[in-house]
């Protein structure tokens, strides 16, 4: 099946120009360090907020150090068919989205719910998708706007030396996806189908297995174990505590294909364990999954996945890939929280990272001088897996008691055969289990969780 269509709007390069005479300064004084900051917002999309630098007369003609990513939106196929007017009669611009972006002067944040800071002034840039997503899969990157515009202004004419003008880089580029989606919760052994449109067909099946205290062993019959390989790997990566009582361990989700040949393999390695005086895993000492991939008729690991149950309540995380035995840590790709009890998604993008396609997208329009170096600039002159640019992958996660089938979006350049994808939907089967295996451990959980023993 193909993969579906998708675009980004990509909004960087950020950057405020103000007259001497005008506020924040005021008095004839042009303060750069003082705060500004942007609310970005998309058609009806929640608005997303960037920091705004100020720039200096002088500083203008200067080349920028770095681009910069200040706001990213993905625009799914109901997206682009509700922008395109096949979802409603009512369309008033077949075709078009609207960016919004609103500058404020003053630090983000609310006091006692009102929203601080001034508003300065807005523009407004008119998207027209039509080029980006063709029909027949294909499309192309557009630059809808690059340069100076005044605050106010809702599309770019001759600027005056007498209003605020804002600096930013719009553009919009096809960026296709494979989506899965899960026909169940992971640990109900469901099967997993890739979507296209209204076309549902399925690739994998996943088989949830809870191991009991004395099984550490994987039992995967059409894969034989050497020295060196898998097991080592488990026990290398996972913890030999034990504690009684307070623990959560044993649990696997292997990946099979149509055929029956498991293609990917999410292990739970290091236990769950409630922290000391508490009933929580901690930071301090999260639990984690190896994600592992057939490699020369043994497993061979590909992704490490740590968890871990905030203060406030919210899912840690932490996930990182693997090179091979020989390199001792991996490269982080992913660290965030999401809520445990709305759920929400768990995104791998290095859309912002140095060298990334967006990074040499934006870098070829002009930039302002003085704009910030990207978000996650760690040097891909020393990257060792070059092809891991982008967007990566999206899994929806569901909150706790809640019933959740996570649908899997991975970017059509990070899938070159069945086991690539398969090993990013093991890891969303790992991240979605990580709730309940954070779960507080005065609550529950449900018996598919719980190895066949301990219910006796």
């Amino acid at each position: 099946m193909d993969p579906c269509p998708f675009v980004r709007v990509l909004v960087g390069n950020l950057a405020l120009r103000i007259p001497f005479a005008a506020p924040p300064a005021g008095g004839g004084v042009h303060n750069s360090s003082f705060p500004c900051f942007a609310k970005i917002r998309l058609d009806k999309s929640p608005h997303q907020n960037a920091a705004v630098p100020l720039v200096t007369p002088e500083d203008i003609s200067a080349a920028a150090p770095s681009p910069s990513l200040s706001a990213r939106f993905n625009l799914s196929q109901v997206d682009l068919d509700r922008i395109s007017g096949k979802s409603s009669v009512f369309a008033a611009a077949r075709g078009r989205a609207r960016l919004k972006v609103a500058v404020y002067t003053g630090r983000q944040g609310a006091t006692c719910g009102v929203t601080s800071g001034r508003l300065l002034g807005e523009i407004t840039v008119t998207l027209d998708l039509k080029g980006v997503v063709a029909e027949g899969g294909g499309g192309r990157a557009v630059v809808f706007h690059s340069g100076w515009i005044e605050l106010g202004a809702k599309k770019k004419k001759k600027v005056s030396s007498s209003l605020p003008q804002l600096y930013l880089t719009v553009r919009a580029e096809p960026d296709p996806r494979f989506v899965f989606e899960f026909d169940g919760e992971p640990e109900c052994s469901p099967q997993v189908f890739q979507v296209q449109g209204q076309m549902r067909q399925p690739v994998f099946t996943c088989k949830f297995c809870c191991r009991s205290a004395g099984d550490r062993n994987l039992s995967v019959s059409s894969m034989h174990h050497e020295p060196g390989s898998s097991r080592n790997w488990l026990s290398s990566f996972g913890s030999e505590r034990e504690k009684t009582g307070k623990e959560r361990k044993g649990w696997s989700v292997t990946v099979h294909d149509l055929s029956g040949s498991p293609v990917a393999l999410a292990s739970m390695v290091t236990p769950f364990v409630a922290s000391t005086g508490t009933d929580r895993v901690s930071r301090s000492n999260p639990g984690a999954w190896l994600v592992l991939r057939p490699g020369d008729g043994t497993w061979k690991p590909w992704g490490r996945l740590e968890a871990w149950r905030e203060r406030d309540g919210g899912l840690g995380y932490r996930f990182e890939l693997l090179a091979d035995a020989a390199m001792g840590a991996g490269i982080n790709l992913a660290e965030s929280t999401l809520s445990s009890t709305k759920g929400g998604t768990f995104t791998i993008d290095l859309t912002g990272a140095a060298g990334s396609p967006l990074s040499r997208s934006l870098s070829r329009s002009t930039s302002p001088g003085c704009s910030p170096r990207g978000s996650g600039d760690f040097g891909y002159s020393l990257w060792p897996f070059s092809s891991y640019r982008g967007f990566v992958m999206s899994s929806t996660v569901a909150g706790e008691g809640r019933s959740g089938r996570p649908t899997v979006e991975v970017g059509v350049q990070h899938v070159g055969c069945s086991e690539d994808a398969a090993a990013f939907v093991a890891l969303a089967a790992a991240v979605d289990l990580s709730v309940d295996a954070c779960r507080l451990f005065s609550h529950k959980l449900r018996k598919e969780l719980i190895a066949p023993d301990s219910l006796r």
